[in-house]
Formats: structure tokens, sequence, C-alpha cells
């Protein structure tokens, strides 16, 4: 056992004689600091305090139907996930810097990307990545280091979330992103082009056809009942419709599966199973491609490790509901979405997509005014992308007198 014993006077003493200080406070005497009289009550008892707290949070409104989406979505999440990730052996493990050690942590991870890979129709998937848009950046840096040219596709129907990380990853990396709303027929001179789908306003699209690296961002839940875009080199999206709770939107995770032939680009962490000297089933780091580990100039990405807790909740949601749960729930969120539409389309609100999952976007006379006699009904009733269009999510959370409400509330 090791014992830490603070410096006594005579220490601080004579290393302040080293370096011809008197005091601990003349290290910051030349420091300008302007001290400020707050203006702050007085202390509170333990118990004053808990009924001052719970008297604020009673002024929180929590009870609000949503039909908001636009990457972060209102899912069914079974009461076991929490009881199991919270459990000490995954709430403590943050990273495994001596991997071998932590089977467990590791078997997450291995069924982790074995999912993905199902649900993406790829041949090999990471540990995870931050969330949805680092995914997408990260994605075109691979492809870029692959293909060893410096500029991508993107398409503007991205998540504008997502597009602000790309801009981000692209300024430092001196990777040029050109914007499109449509895809040029000629990619050859680009890395990668970067496609959503279903895109960040629901529409569902076939994909293009192109001479560069194809990237495609997705959410997984719509996996349950389209195909997979199994033409994809690259697949990324973020696992927050995996049993993640909205949490005022994080923290999420990201997901990256790509073909085989890509594996060694892939940036943070892969698990591996393999057999150990006893012919045991065993876990290993088959793949860590941080600077921390290897040659920083063989780095794939300063990612510091994954997003380890919320991979384990998304294996968690697709263990418990299973193939055809994770299905069912799939098409409930697609058929409310739908059924939605066509209710708002009988009162003459325009639903401006020709195919979707279960996001849509309608037009109205006056964005404002909807959403806010929405809101007096205790409704969320969507996003507002400008003053005449909403974008309006649907889920397997949503029922029948919820939908109704929603039409009443605009009548």
């Amino acid at each position: 056992m090791i014992n830490f014993t603070a410096h006594n006077d005579k220490t601080r003493k004579s290393m302040l004689d080293d370096i011809s200080l008197s005091s601990v406070e003349d290290l910051f005497s030349h420091i300008p600091i302007k001290i400020k009289s707050l203006d702050l009550p007085d202390g509170l008892s333990e118990m004053d305090v808990q009924k001052k707290i719970k008297t604020l949070s009673k002024k929180n409104n929590t009870d609000y139907i949503s039909f908001m989406g636009g990457g972060c979505y209102n899912k069914f999440i079974p009461a076991a996930i929490s009881q199991v990730a919270q459990r000490f052996e995954f709430l403590t493990a943050y990273t495994p810097y001596q991997p071998e050690i932590s089977q467990g942590t590791l078997q997450i991870m291995y069924e982790y990307q074995s999912m993905i890979c199902m649900l993406t129709g790829m041949d090999v998937a990471n540990a995870s990545v931050y969330d949805g848009g680092s995914a997408c950046a990260e994605a075109i840096s691979m492809a870029c280091r692959i293909t060893k040219k410096h500029s991508a596709i993107v398409s503007n129907k991205v998540n504008p979330e997502y597009k602000e990380v790309i801009k981000t990853y692209g300024w430092g990396a001196n990777i040029k992103i050109n914007w499109v709303d449509e895809i040029p027929s000629d990619t050859s001179e680009y890395a990668c082009v970067l496609v959503q789908n279903p895109d960040y306003y629901g529409e569902l699209s076939n994909l293009p056809k192109t001479d560069a690296l194809l990237i495609v961002c997705t959410t997984p839940d719509s996996l349950s009942v389209i195909k997979p875009p199994i033409e994809a080199d690259i697949v990324v999206g973020d696992v927050q419709t995996l049993g993640i709770p909205m949490s005022m939107g994080g923290p999420h995770a990201g997901f990256m599966a790509c073909k085989e032939k890509y594996m060694r680009q892939l940036p943070g962490r892969l698990s591996g199973k393999t057999l150990d000297a006893d012919g045991n089933t065993a876990y290993t780091l088959t793949l860590q491609t941080r600077e921390q580990h290897i040659r920083r100039e063989k780095a794939t990405s300063n990612i510091c490790s994954n997003q380890a807790l919320i991979a384990l909740c998304a294996t968690l949601y697709l263990s418990l509901l299973g193939e055809q749960g994770f299905k069912q729930a799939g098409i409930l969120s697609a058929k409310n979405a739908h059924v939605l539409s066509e209710k708002l389309n009988s009162i003459g609100i325009k639903t401006l997509n020709n195919n979707f999952f279960n996001e849509f976007v309608i037009q109205v006379n006056n964005s404002d005014e909807i959403l806010k006699k929405l809101k007096n009904n205790n409704i969320l009733g969507g996003i507002k992308l400008d003053d005449k269009k909403i974008l309006v999510c649907a889920t397997e959370m949503n029922t029948e007198e919820e939908i109704e409400l929603y039409i009443s509330s605009l009548k």
C-alpha cells in the first residue's frame, strides 16, 4: 500500500526559497485577479436544499407528447438495460488499458460489432466512436487515407449537426468538402461520396452509383424494415435509437462498419475472438489504431477509445428485443408515421416526402403558429425547418390517441 504525504511547512519553505519567493501566494501575484462580490444567499441545511430543489424541479414539464426526431428519438427502452448497464463491472470500466484482463468488456464489444455487421450488411465494425457526427467525419478521413485523395462530396441533406462536425474535421485535416444537393455523375476525382439514407428530412432514396468510395449514414432502427446498404463501402450512424435515452441530446455513440478490405483503416478499437493456451474462448483487442498504441504517423485517429457503456446498452437492447421484436418496433414506428401523415393530409396539411420511414416534412402556412397550437395541447409537434416547413417524427411510443390529439389540435 502506498501512502500519500502532503508537503509540510519545512518542505514548502525549502521549495519557495529555491525560487526566491516568500509565500505560495507570491506564485500567483503576477496574475491580475479581480474579485467581484457575488450576490449569493445564505447557506442552507441539507434538508432545506432538498426541499428547494424539489420545488424548482416541479417547474419542469416532462409530460409532453413527443413527435420530434432529427437525430434524437423517443424510443421504447426495456428496463433491464439500465439494470445490467449500471452494474459496477460495466459502469466503472471506462476503457480497458490492459484489455485482455477485461474479458467481459471485450466480449460485449465483440457482440456489439457482430450485431452492427448484421444490421448494416458490412464485413467488420469497430467498437464505436463518439456519435453519429464523428462517425461521418471519421469515415471521410478513412476514405481519404484509402484513396490518397483529399476531397469529398457530401450531400446537403445530411443532419445539420453532422455537417458541423464534418466541417471541423475537414478543416483540421485539409480535406476539401464539396456540399451538393444532387450527387454528380462523375466522382472519380474524389475520395468518397457521403449520403444519408433516410436523410435528415426523412426521405428514403436509392443509393447513388459512384466511382468514389460510398459512405452511407443511416439510422439502425430503419434497418429493421429496409434493405441494408450493402452497396456501400462504409456505413455509419448513431446508435441512439438502440435503447439510448434522449437525455437532452446526449451522450450518444456512433457506429462504423466497412468491407473487410478496409478494416485496417477503421479508427478506434476492434475486438476479436480467439482461443487461449488451454483452448478456451478468449477475447482480445485485434486492432487499436490510436497514436497511444502505435507510432503516431501510423495512427488512423486520435479517438481515445470507444463509447463502451453506450455500446453495451445498444447490445442489450438488440439482445432483449431479438430479431422479431426489433422488426416489430420498426414496423410500428413506420405505421404511426404514415397514419399521422395521412391524417394531416386529410385536414389540408401536405406531406412533402415521397418515401419515408418514420420522419417526414409538412408544409404549413405558419410554422410557429402550428407548433404553438400543439404545445398548448402538451405536444412537441416537430422541428421547425423554416417559416413554412416542420420536420415531424413518430415512433412506436406514439399511441393512436396521441395521433388523434395531434390532428384535433390543428383543426
